[in-house]
């Protein structure tokens, strides 16, 4: 039962695709009920309707960009549940241009979603959090940021790189401040197949693996298996922590 999640409730964002869909499906898979939001509605019942066939996925309308859309989700959730063992802040943005080009809405896209979703988002869900927490199992709020947070990347994602380097750096200042009753960890991905990653996988996919010590990019047991170990009583007495989910990319 060690890193059993079974009858846990889940919310992932952004869980219609990508990395959002590989937790949510390990979520499902490993007994959890697991609500997804996403803006694109109709993605998310596509998906909630997949996973609905192995466990319990319920699809939520969500626009994570302003306080108010963060705090529409959360009253949502509320309705719903009288508490919330997981919070998975995952839905995120991107953008790239020349640095010449790089204006205000790239870094507006990036920031409201990616940092300022994240804190909004946690912060309105506190209490059903909270009303989850045992002494021995905490409620858990896992973030997605990235290896781009950690190391500055190749391509000109201005804003993006620095958001979730914002993103590591929140997690560890909500660590501390919701302990003991939640802890607050961070996922920094590296090449994954998603949406945001089809383009530079589809041109240099086979350069990214082959420089990657362990040779291939991720898959989506690796995301899932993280953030079963992070939900779960094994990942119980970690907190603040930023954790490379890279193939050992960000060591070279």
């Amino acid at each position: 039962m060690l890193f059993s999640i079974e009858n846990k409730t889940a919310l992932v964002t952004g869980g219609s695709r990508g990395i959002g869909r590989m937790i949510a499906a390990g979520f499902v898979a490993a007994g959890a009920k697991v609500y997804i939001a996403a803006r694109k509605h109709e993605a998310s019942e596509q998906t909630a309707a997949e996973l609905a066939e192995v466990g319990t996925c319920i699809a939520l309308r969500a626009d994570l960009s302003t306080e108010d859309g963060c705090r529409a989700l959360a009253d949502e959730v509320a309705a719903r549940e009288e508490r919330l063992d997981i919070l998975v802040n995952n839905a995120g943005a991107t953008w790239a241009a020349p640095l010449e080009e790089f204006g205000e809405a790239a870094w507006e896209r990036a920031l409201s979603v990616n940092v300022k979703g994240v804190f909004h988002l946690t912060k309105f869900l506190l209490p059903k959090l909270r009303a989850a927490a045992r002494p021995e199992d905490p409620a858990r709020v896992i973030n997605i940021g990235s290896i781009d947070g950690l190391r500055a990347p190749r391509l000109e994602t201005y804003s993006y790189s620095a958001s979730k380097a914002a993103v590591h750096m929140l997690t560890r200042h909500l660590a501390g401040k919701l302990a003991p009753e939640i802890t607050v960890n961070a996922i920094a991905p590296g090449p994954f197949e998603s949406k945001m990653m089809a383009e530079t996988l589809r041109n240099f996919g086979e350069q990214i693996a082959a420089s990657a010590p362990l040779k291939r990019i991720g898959r989506p047991d690796d995301m899932a298996g993280t953030a079963i170990f992070l939900a779960s009583r094994a990942g119980s007495y970690l907190t603040g922590a930023v954790i490379p989910v890279d193939g050992g990319i960000s060591t070279i």
